[in-house]
């Protein structure tokens, strides 16, 4: 990737806003329900009504459209609305695309939502059942028929190969799963709240697909979450101390997949991420050394310590022993693995609570955050931090 100027992104734009549902496995109403209970209690958290908002961002698989979600909460005329692509990928990227319609006085209020049952409905976890004819597909079809038909077995291959390299065993993964679920267990909100888990517990659950356990897999989940974007000068007269968007960034790597990048000349890493860790720390003026809580994409373990050492927390091989002692507060909300899998969309308000400082799992001083968004994919991250 070309050398960059630093984007103006950076400072323009706030979270002032975050709501959800209850995260459950049977949600007993539609999708469009959820988006439409998530988007209002983040308005309220916000202390803004519906008729402030005019633009909306969603992603591309969500099955409930702009248009619908705001007649349903009384939202009235839209001048933006959006929609990403692949995946969890695009979780940090909803708040990017606000955050650039803001900058750039398109918009005034945007809300970023996600909402799905995907316990109760669709089971993403299911892998592929059925696909129309398109190039992604044939990307696919040079895995698929070999047996890789979910995103388990896709994400096996490579953490096979990250275990190979350096020398390590699966007891490496257990380490993120059992700090997420640590985390779980004191978040009321988390399914798997008051249930934390050991290495013994991660090593006896069955295997999913070989090196992965049932304990590196994300749950699935019914439930929505909604995020309030606007001018940082706005936010400050809200009602909640604002999260500052200080760096934004999407990334997609050379010979990039969706879950499937098996012929580029090293599967240990997460190019993809490696984008993404560039812009942010480039736009930020940041490093590694000064966050203060990270909150990493975890729908499978592997990727999370590919994550730590794409960003430079550590160094490659690294990371399983960087977790295990505990060097970053990691997933302070228990995760998709611990508290819902929403996407990631649950990560960011984790990382607003944190810099807001309500966090149940509160960091002292949590003034700079780092969130990333899904790993496999073409994916995104942002970096949030308190004002002033």
């Amino acid at each position: 990737m070309s050398t960059r100027a630093r984007d103006r992104l950076g400072g323009r734009a706030a979270i002032a806003g975050i709501g959800a549902t209850e995260f459950s496995k049977d949600s007993g109403r539609s999708e469009l329900r959820l988006a439409a209970e998530a988007v209002r209690a983040a308005l309220d958290d916000a202390g803004l009504t519906p008729a402030d908002v005019d633009g909306m961002v969603t992603f591309t698989m969500d099955t409930s459209p702009e248009i619908t979600v705001a007649q349903a909460c009384g939202i009235g005329e839209l001048s933006f609305f959006s929609r990403v692509h692949y995946g969890g990928g695009a979780a940090c990227a909803t708040v990017q695309q606000a955050a650039m319609a803001i900058a750039a006085g398109v918009a005034e209020v945007v809300v970023c939502y996600r909402a799905f049952n995907e316990r109760s409905g669709r089971r993403f976890g299911s892998g592929v059942q059925h696909r129309e004819p398109s190039a992604e597909g044939v990307a696919l079809g040079w895995s698929l028929p070999f047996g890789l038909l979910t995103p388990a077995s896709w994400v096996a291959m490579a953490a096979q190969r990250y275990l190979h390299t350096y020398g390590l065993t699966p007891e490496a993964f257990g380490h993120v799963a059992v700090t997420d679920r640590r985390y779980a267990a004191t978040n009321p909100a988390a399914w798997f709240h008051g249930r934390p888990i050991t290495l013994a517990d991660h090593a006896a659950s069955r295997w999913i697909v070989e090196p992965l356990r049932l304990l590196d897999c994300c749950q699935e989940t019914d439930g929505g979450q909604a995020i309030v974007v606007t001018s940082l000068a706005r936010a400050r007269a809200l009602a909640q101390r604002p999260a500052v968007i200080a760096a934004a960034a999407q990334g997609a790597g050379r010979a990039q997949e969706q879950m499937t990048s098996f012929y580029r000349d090293d599967l240990t890493g997460l190019p993809e991420m490696s984008v993404v860790a560039r812009r942010l720390w480039h736009t930020s003026g940041l490093t590694a050394e000064d966050i203060d809580v990270a909150i990493l994409y975890d729908h499978f373990t592997p990727f999370v310590l590919m994550q730590l050492e794409e960003f430079g927390f550590c160094g490659k091989g690294e990371a399983a022993e960087f977790v295990r002692e505990d060097r970053v507060p990691l997933n302070t909300h228990g995760g998709q693995l611990g508290e819902a899998y929403l996407h990631g969309m649950n990560g960011i308000a984790e990382a607003v609570r944190q810099v807001r400082g309500t966090a149940v799992n509160q960091v002292p001083q949590a003034g700079r955050v780092l969130v990333t968004a899904g790993t496999g994919v073409p994916t995104s991250g942002l970096v949030l931090t308190a004002d002033g």
